[in-house]
Order: C-alpha cells, then structure tokens, then sequence
C-alpha cells in the first residue's frame, strides 16, 4: 500500500510538472499561409486560415486603403516575409487579455525558430513601439528598451527625424522644406534629429527627406558631424 501511494505522488509531481511547463511556455505551433505585412501574417489555426497581429508593434504600411504605401513598408514587409518563409518552426504566444482584435485578427507574440519576430523588427527599426492595450501588455517594458536603442543607433524608421511619432509614421516630414539651398553644387541634405544624417541623391529617401542644412560635399558633411544612413 505504502509502495503505491508514493508511486501515484510520484506520477502526480511529474504530471504538475509537466502541465507547469506547458503553462509557462504558452506557445502554440502553426503553419504559415502567407506572409501579408511586415507586423501581419496569415497562419492555419485549429483548421482555417486565419490573419495574425502582431502584439505591440506597428510598422509602416504598403497597401492601406488611405495612407497607401508609406517610407520603410516595403522593406518591413520584406524582412518578416524572409524571417516566416524560412522558418522551420512558428509559433505564437497569446498574452492574458483578448487574442483578437476588433476586426477578428489573432493578437500574438510570433516566434520563427525561437526568435520573436516583435523584437527583431523593433531591433532594424523596421516597427514602433504600440497600441498598448492593458492587459496585454507582457512584454512592453522589453520592447521599449530594444527600441531606445535602435533609436539611439538611428536605423531604419529613426533614421528621419519625427518621421515616427506616438500616433503612427509621418511621411510629411520628410518633404522638402524651405531650408533647402537654391545652390545647384550643394546637393547632399542634413537633416537633424536623435543623430545628424546626412544624405546624398543617391540615398533611398533623398526627394523625402526635410533639409535642414544643405552640404557640397560628403567629407563636409562630416566634418559637421553628420553621418550617412545605415543602409
């Protein structure tokens, strides 16, 4: 009698255990249906197809119905495509409030091969820290940090200054501003924001992008303090 009952105690540790482990991982395994935006996937999920939002990140857009294609979205929408593509393995993780939103999407963490997709987007600026709704909110604190840096760094969208604000991205920033010089010789444009960038026609977002100082030269440029974009 006493052998069974320390074998059923036994049995019932590993079980609690066991079921612990399960609790603590949360994660559920899916199969990709296609990529959609650079925070947006479609997956299958207990048997249909269903689109994905990624959990407290917006990155910029390539197709909305008004804002249309905005500065960076593409290249967003690229890299998670590379990252989900090539996974062997996704993965999402359900925070403790709602895991839908108001227009029936899942709201997840995204995993590919163990790595969140949230923070290698904030990581390349590629996302923004947002919509922050309580309760799901477990990793904002995180994410913050991961973006501090990327903007400190100046990649991606912090590469513009005020391009990305607390209420979305704003491609009005970087039109052309009185500041630019009428000099036909002095093309390279600076533009000042958490750090000095400095860009060249050659550069990806040179017509958008707002003067604030106009340069004849690279080495001038730098000499200013001012450094190219990390592209």
């Amino acid at each position: 009698m006493t052998r069974f009952v320390s074998s059923f105690l036994i049995f019932v540790f590993i079980f609690t255990m066991v079921g612990c482990s399960q609790t603590a991982n949360n994660r559920v395994q899916v199969t990709l249906a296609k990529p959609i935006d650079g925070d947006t996937i479609a997956v299958m999920y207990n048997g249909s197809e269903q689109k994905v939002r990624f959990l407290l990140v917006d990155s910029p857009e390539t197709a909305h119905p008004r804002l249309g294609e905005q500065p960076f979205g593409q290249e967003a929408k690229e890299f998670t495509s590379s990252l989900v593509e090539s996974a062997k393995k996704i993965e999402l993780e359900f925070d403790i409030g709602p895991n839908q939103d108001k227009y029936g999407r899942l709201l997840a963490y995204v995993y590919v091969d163990g790595k969140m997709i949230q923070e290698e987007l904030l990581k390349n600026g590629l996302a923004r820290v947002a919509y922050i709704y309580p309760p799901n909110t477990r990793y904002v604190d995180q994410f913050d940090a991961i973006q501090k840096k990327a903007q400190k760094e100046g990649v991606g969208i912090w590469e513009i200054e005020n391009y990305a604000q607390e209420d979305g991205f704003h491609p009005e920033t970087m039109d052309s501003g009185s500041k630019e010089s009428d000099s036909k010789d002095c093309l390279i444009k600076g533009n000042i924001g958490r750090e000095k960038i400095y860009h060249t026609p050659d550069s990806p977002w040179y017509e958008q992008t707002k003067a604030e100082v106009m340069f004849c030269t690279e080495e001038e440029a730098v000499k200013a303090g001012f450094r190219p974009p990390k592209r």
